[in-house]
């Protein structure tokens, strides 16, 4: 074969591999999407993932820079015919101005039994703070909607991705296997109520990296049936901390097990790493815990167990946690407690704590000594601990 024919053979084998490897795209605009800000582009969404989900191979659905104006979407994922698609965001989707729109529907984006979905960049606006303005005031109003939700979905990704102003949480897994949340930014204002970061429930192999967080509630909550769940790389601040529960509301709750919280930094916040349970009969558990490398800057209570969670002492006062709290590793905490108890283990009466360890905390309060207060807990600490352990 003369070098000509060789040099053509190969670029066409270049040729057929990147066209049969290459994903079909669907551009909201072709939908029917309008950036700018004011036209309802909802169908256009749906037209566009409708479109997506009939094609056989890899596809991508782009929207490209602009704002684009959603309500409330569900994306259903049970009759797609492929197994990847890329939502790939240049663009900023916005919220309805009127919180009513959304507020009663629970979640504004929603994904459903959906496989293998990525959303690459884009930012989302919630716009939730005349909700939260109302929610001040005491008037009645709703209970604001989840900006992000996967539902039951398997083989997640989301990177990039920045969540302003959600009317209530950011981000929510609830019955996932398989997530990776990497390079995330989230904001909301440190009063906005119940607008959690990132919400875990009844999901198994979540890994959370690299994201900022800021809001007025948990960074991070761990609600019941998590498992093997990785956070790693994450600056909290404001807001109430990197919070495992609240658990033990019923009596037939899934636990949390194998849990890994490292590398995080906690500034100004109420908590820092903290696992509250409900202070009511229950069959739950907290099992297999690290919380490793954290460091704290004027966190109100840097380790914090509450197992005596009973809000304005209604539907639990006088009875005990049945929540079991076992195999938990704090190491190599260190920095700065606004408050003197700066380790805070309030254990169960009824099922205390058993191995919690202690290793090298270093926490400081003002020029004052810090203290440690433990009840019901049991365990063992090395290293140098300060305050001193009362393990």
């Amino acid at each position: 074969m003369n070098t000509r024919k060789f040099i053509a053979l190969i670029l066409l084998t270049v040729f057929f591999h990147s066209s049969s490897g290459s994903k079909t795209s669907y551009n909201v605009q072709s939908y029917g999407a309008k950036p700018d800000g004011k036209t309802d582009s909802t169908k256009a969404f749906l037209s566009a993932w409708a479109a997506a989900c009939a094609s056989t191979k890899s596809v991508v659905i782009y929207v490209p820079q602009g704002r684009y104006l959603i309500g409330s979407a569900a994306f259903w994922g049970q009759y797609c015919k492929n197994k990847a698609t890329t939502i790939r965001i240049d663009g900023t989707l916005v919220a309805p101005s009127d919180y009513k729109i959304i507020g009663n529907n629970g979640n504004w984006l929603k994904f459903e039994r959906v496989n293998g979905v990525t959303i690459s960049g884009g930012t989302f606006d919630g716009q939730g703070a005349s909700l939260w303005a109302c929610k001040a005031s005491g008037k009645s109003c709703p209970a604001g909607a989840t900006t992000l939700a996967f539902y039951n979905s398997n083989n997640i990704v989301i990177s990039g991705l920045t969540s302003l102003n959600s009317q209530m949480f950011h981000v929510v897994l609830d019955g996932c296997q398989n997530a990776k949340l990497q390079k995330m930014k989230i904001s909301a204002s440190a009063s906005s109520p119940n607008t959690d970061g990132i919400h875990i429930e009844a999901s198994s192999g979540v890994t959370i990296l690299k994201t900022v967080i800021g809001t007025g509630d948990d960074c991070v909550s761990i609600g019941p049936g998590t498992s093997n769940l990785w956070i790693e790389n994450v600056s909290c601040g404001p807001g109430h901390g990197i919070s495992i529960g609240s658990l033990g509301w019923g009596m037939q709750e899934p636990g949390v097990q194998n849990v890994t919280v490292k590398t995080t930094t906690f500034r100004g916040t109420q908590n820092g790493l903290r696992i509250k349970t409900w202070a009511r009969p229950s069959n739950g558990f907290v099992k297999g815990v690290l919380f490793q490398h954290s460091v704290m800057v004027n966190a109100r209570y840097p380790i914090l167990i509450d197992q005596e969670y009973c809000p304005d002492q209604k539907n639990c006062p006088g009875q005990e946690s049945g929540v079991k709290i076992s195999d938990v590793t704090y190491q190599d905490v260190h920095g700065t407690s606004t408050s003197q108890v700066a380790v805070k283990l309030a254990c169960s009466k009824a099922n205390p704590c058993k191995g919690i360890t202690l290793e090298d905390v270093n926490l400081t309060f003002k020029n004052q000594q810090p203290q440690a207060l433990c009840s019901n807990a049991a365990g063992t600490s090395y290293g140098v601990n300060k305050p001193a352990s009362c393990l």
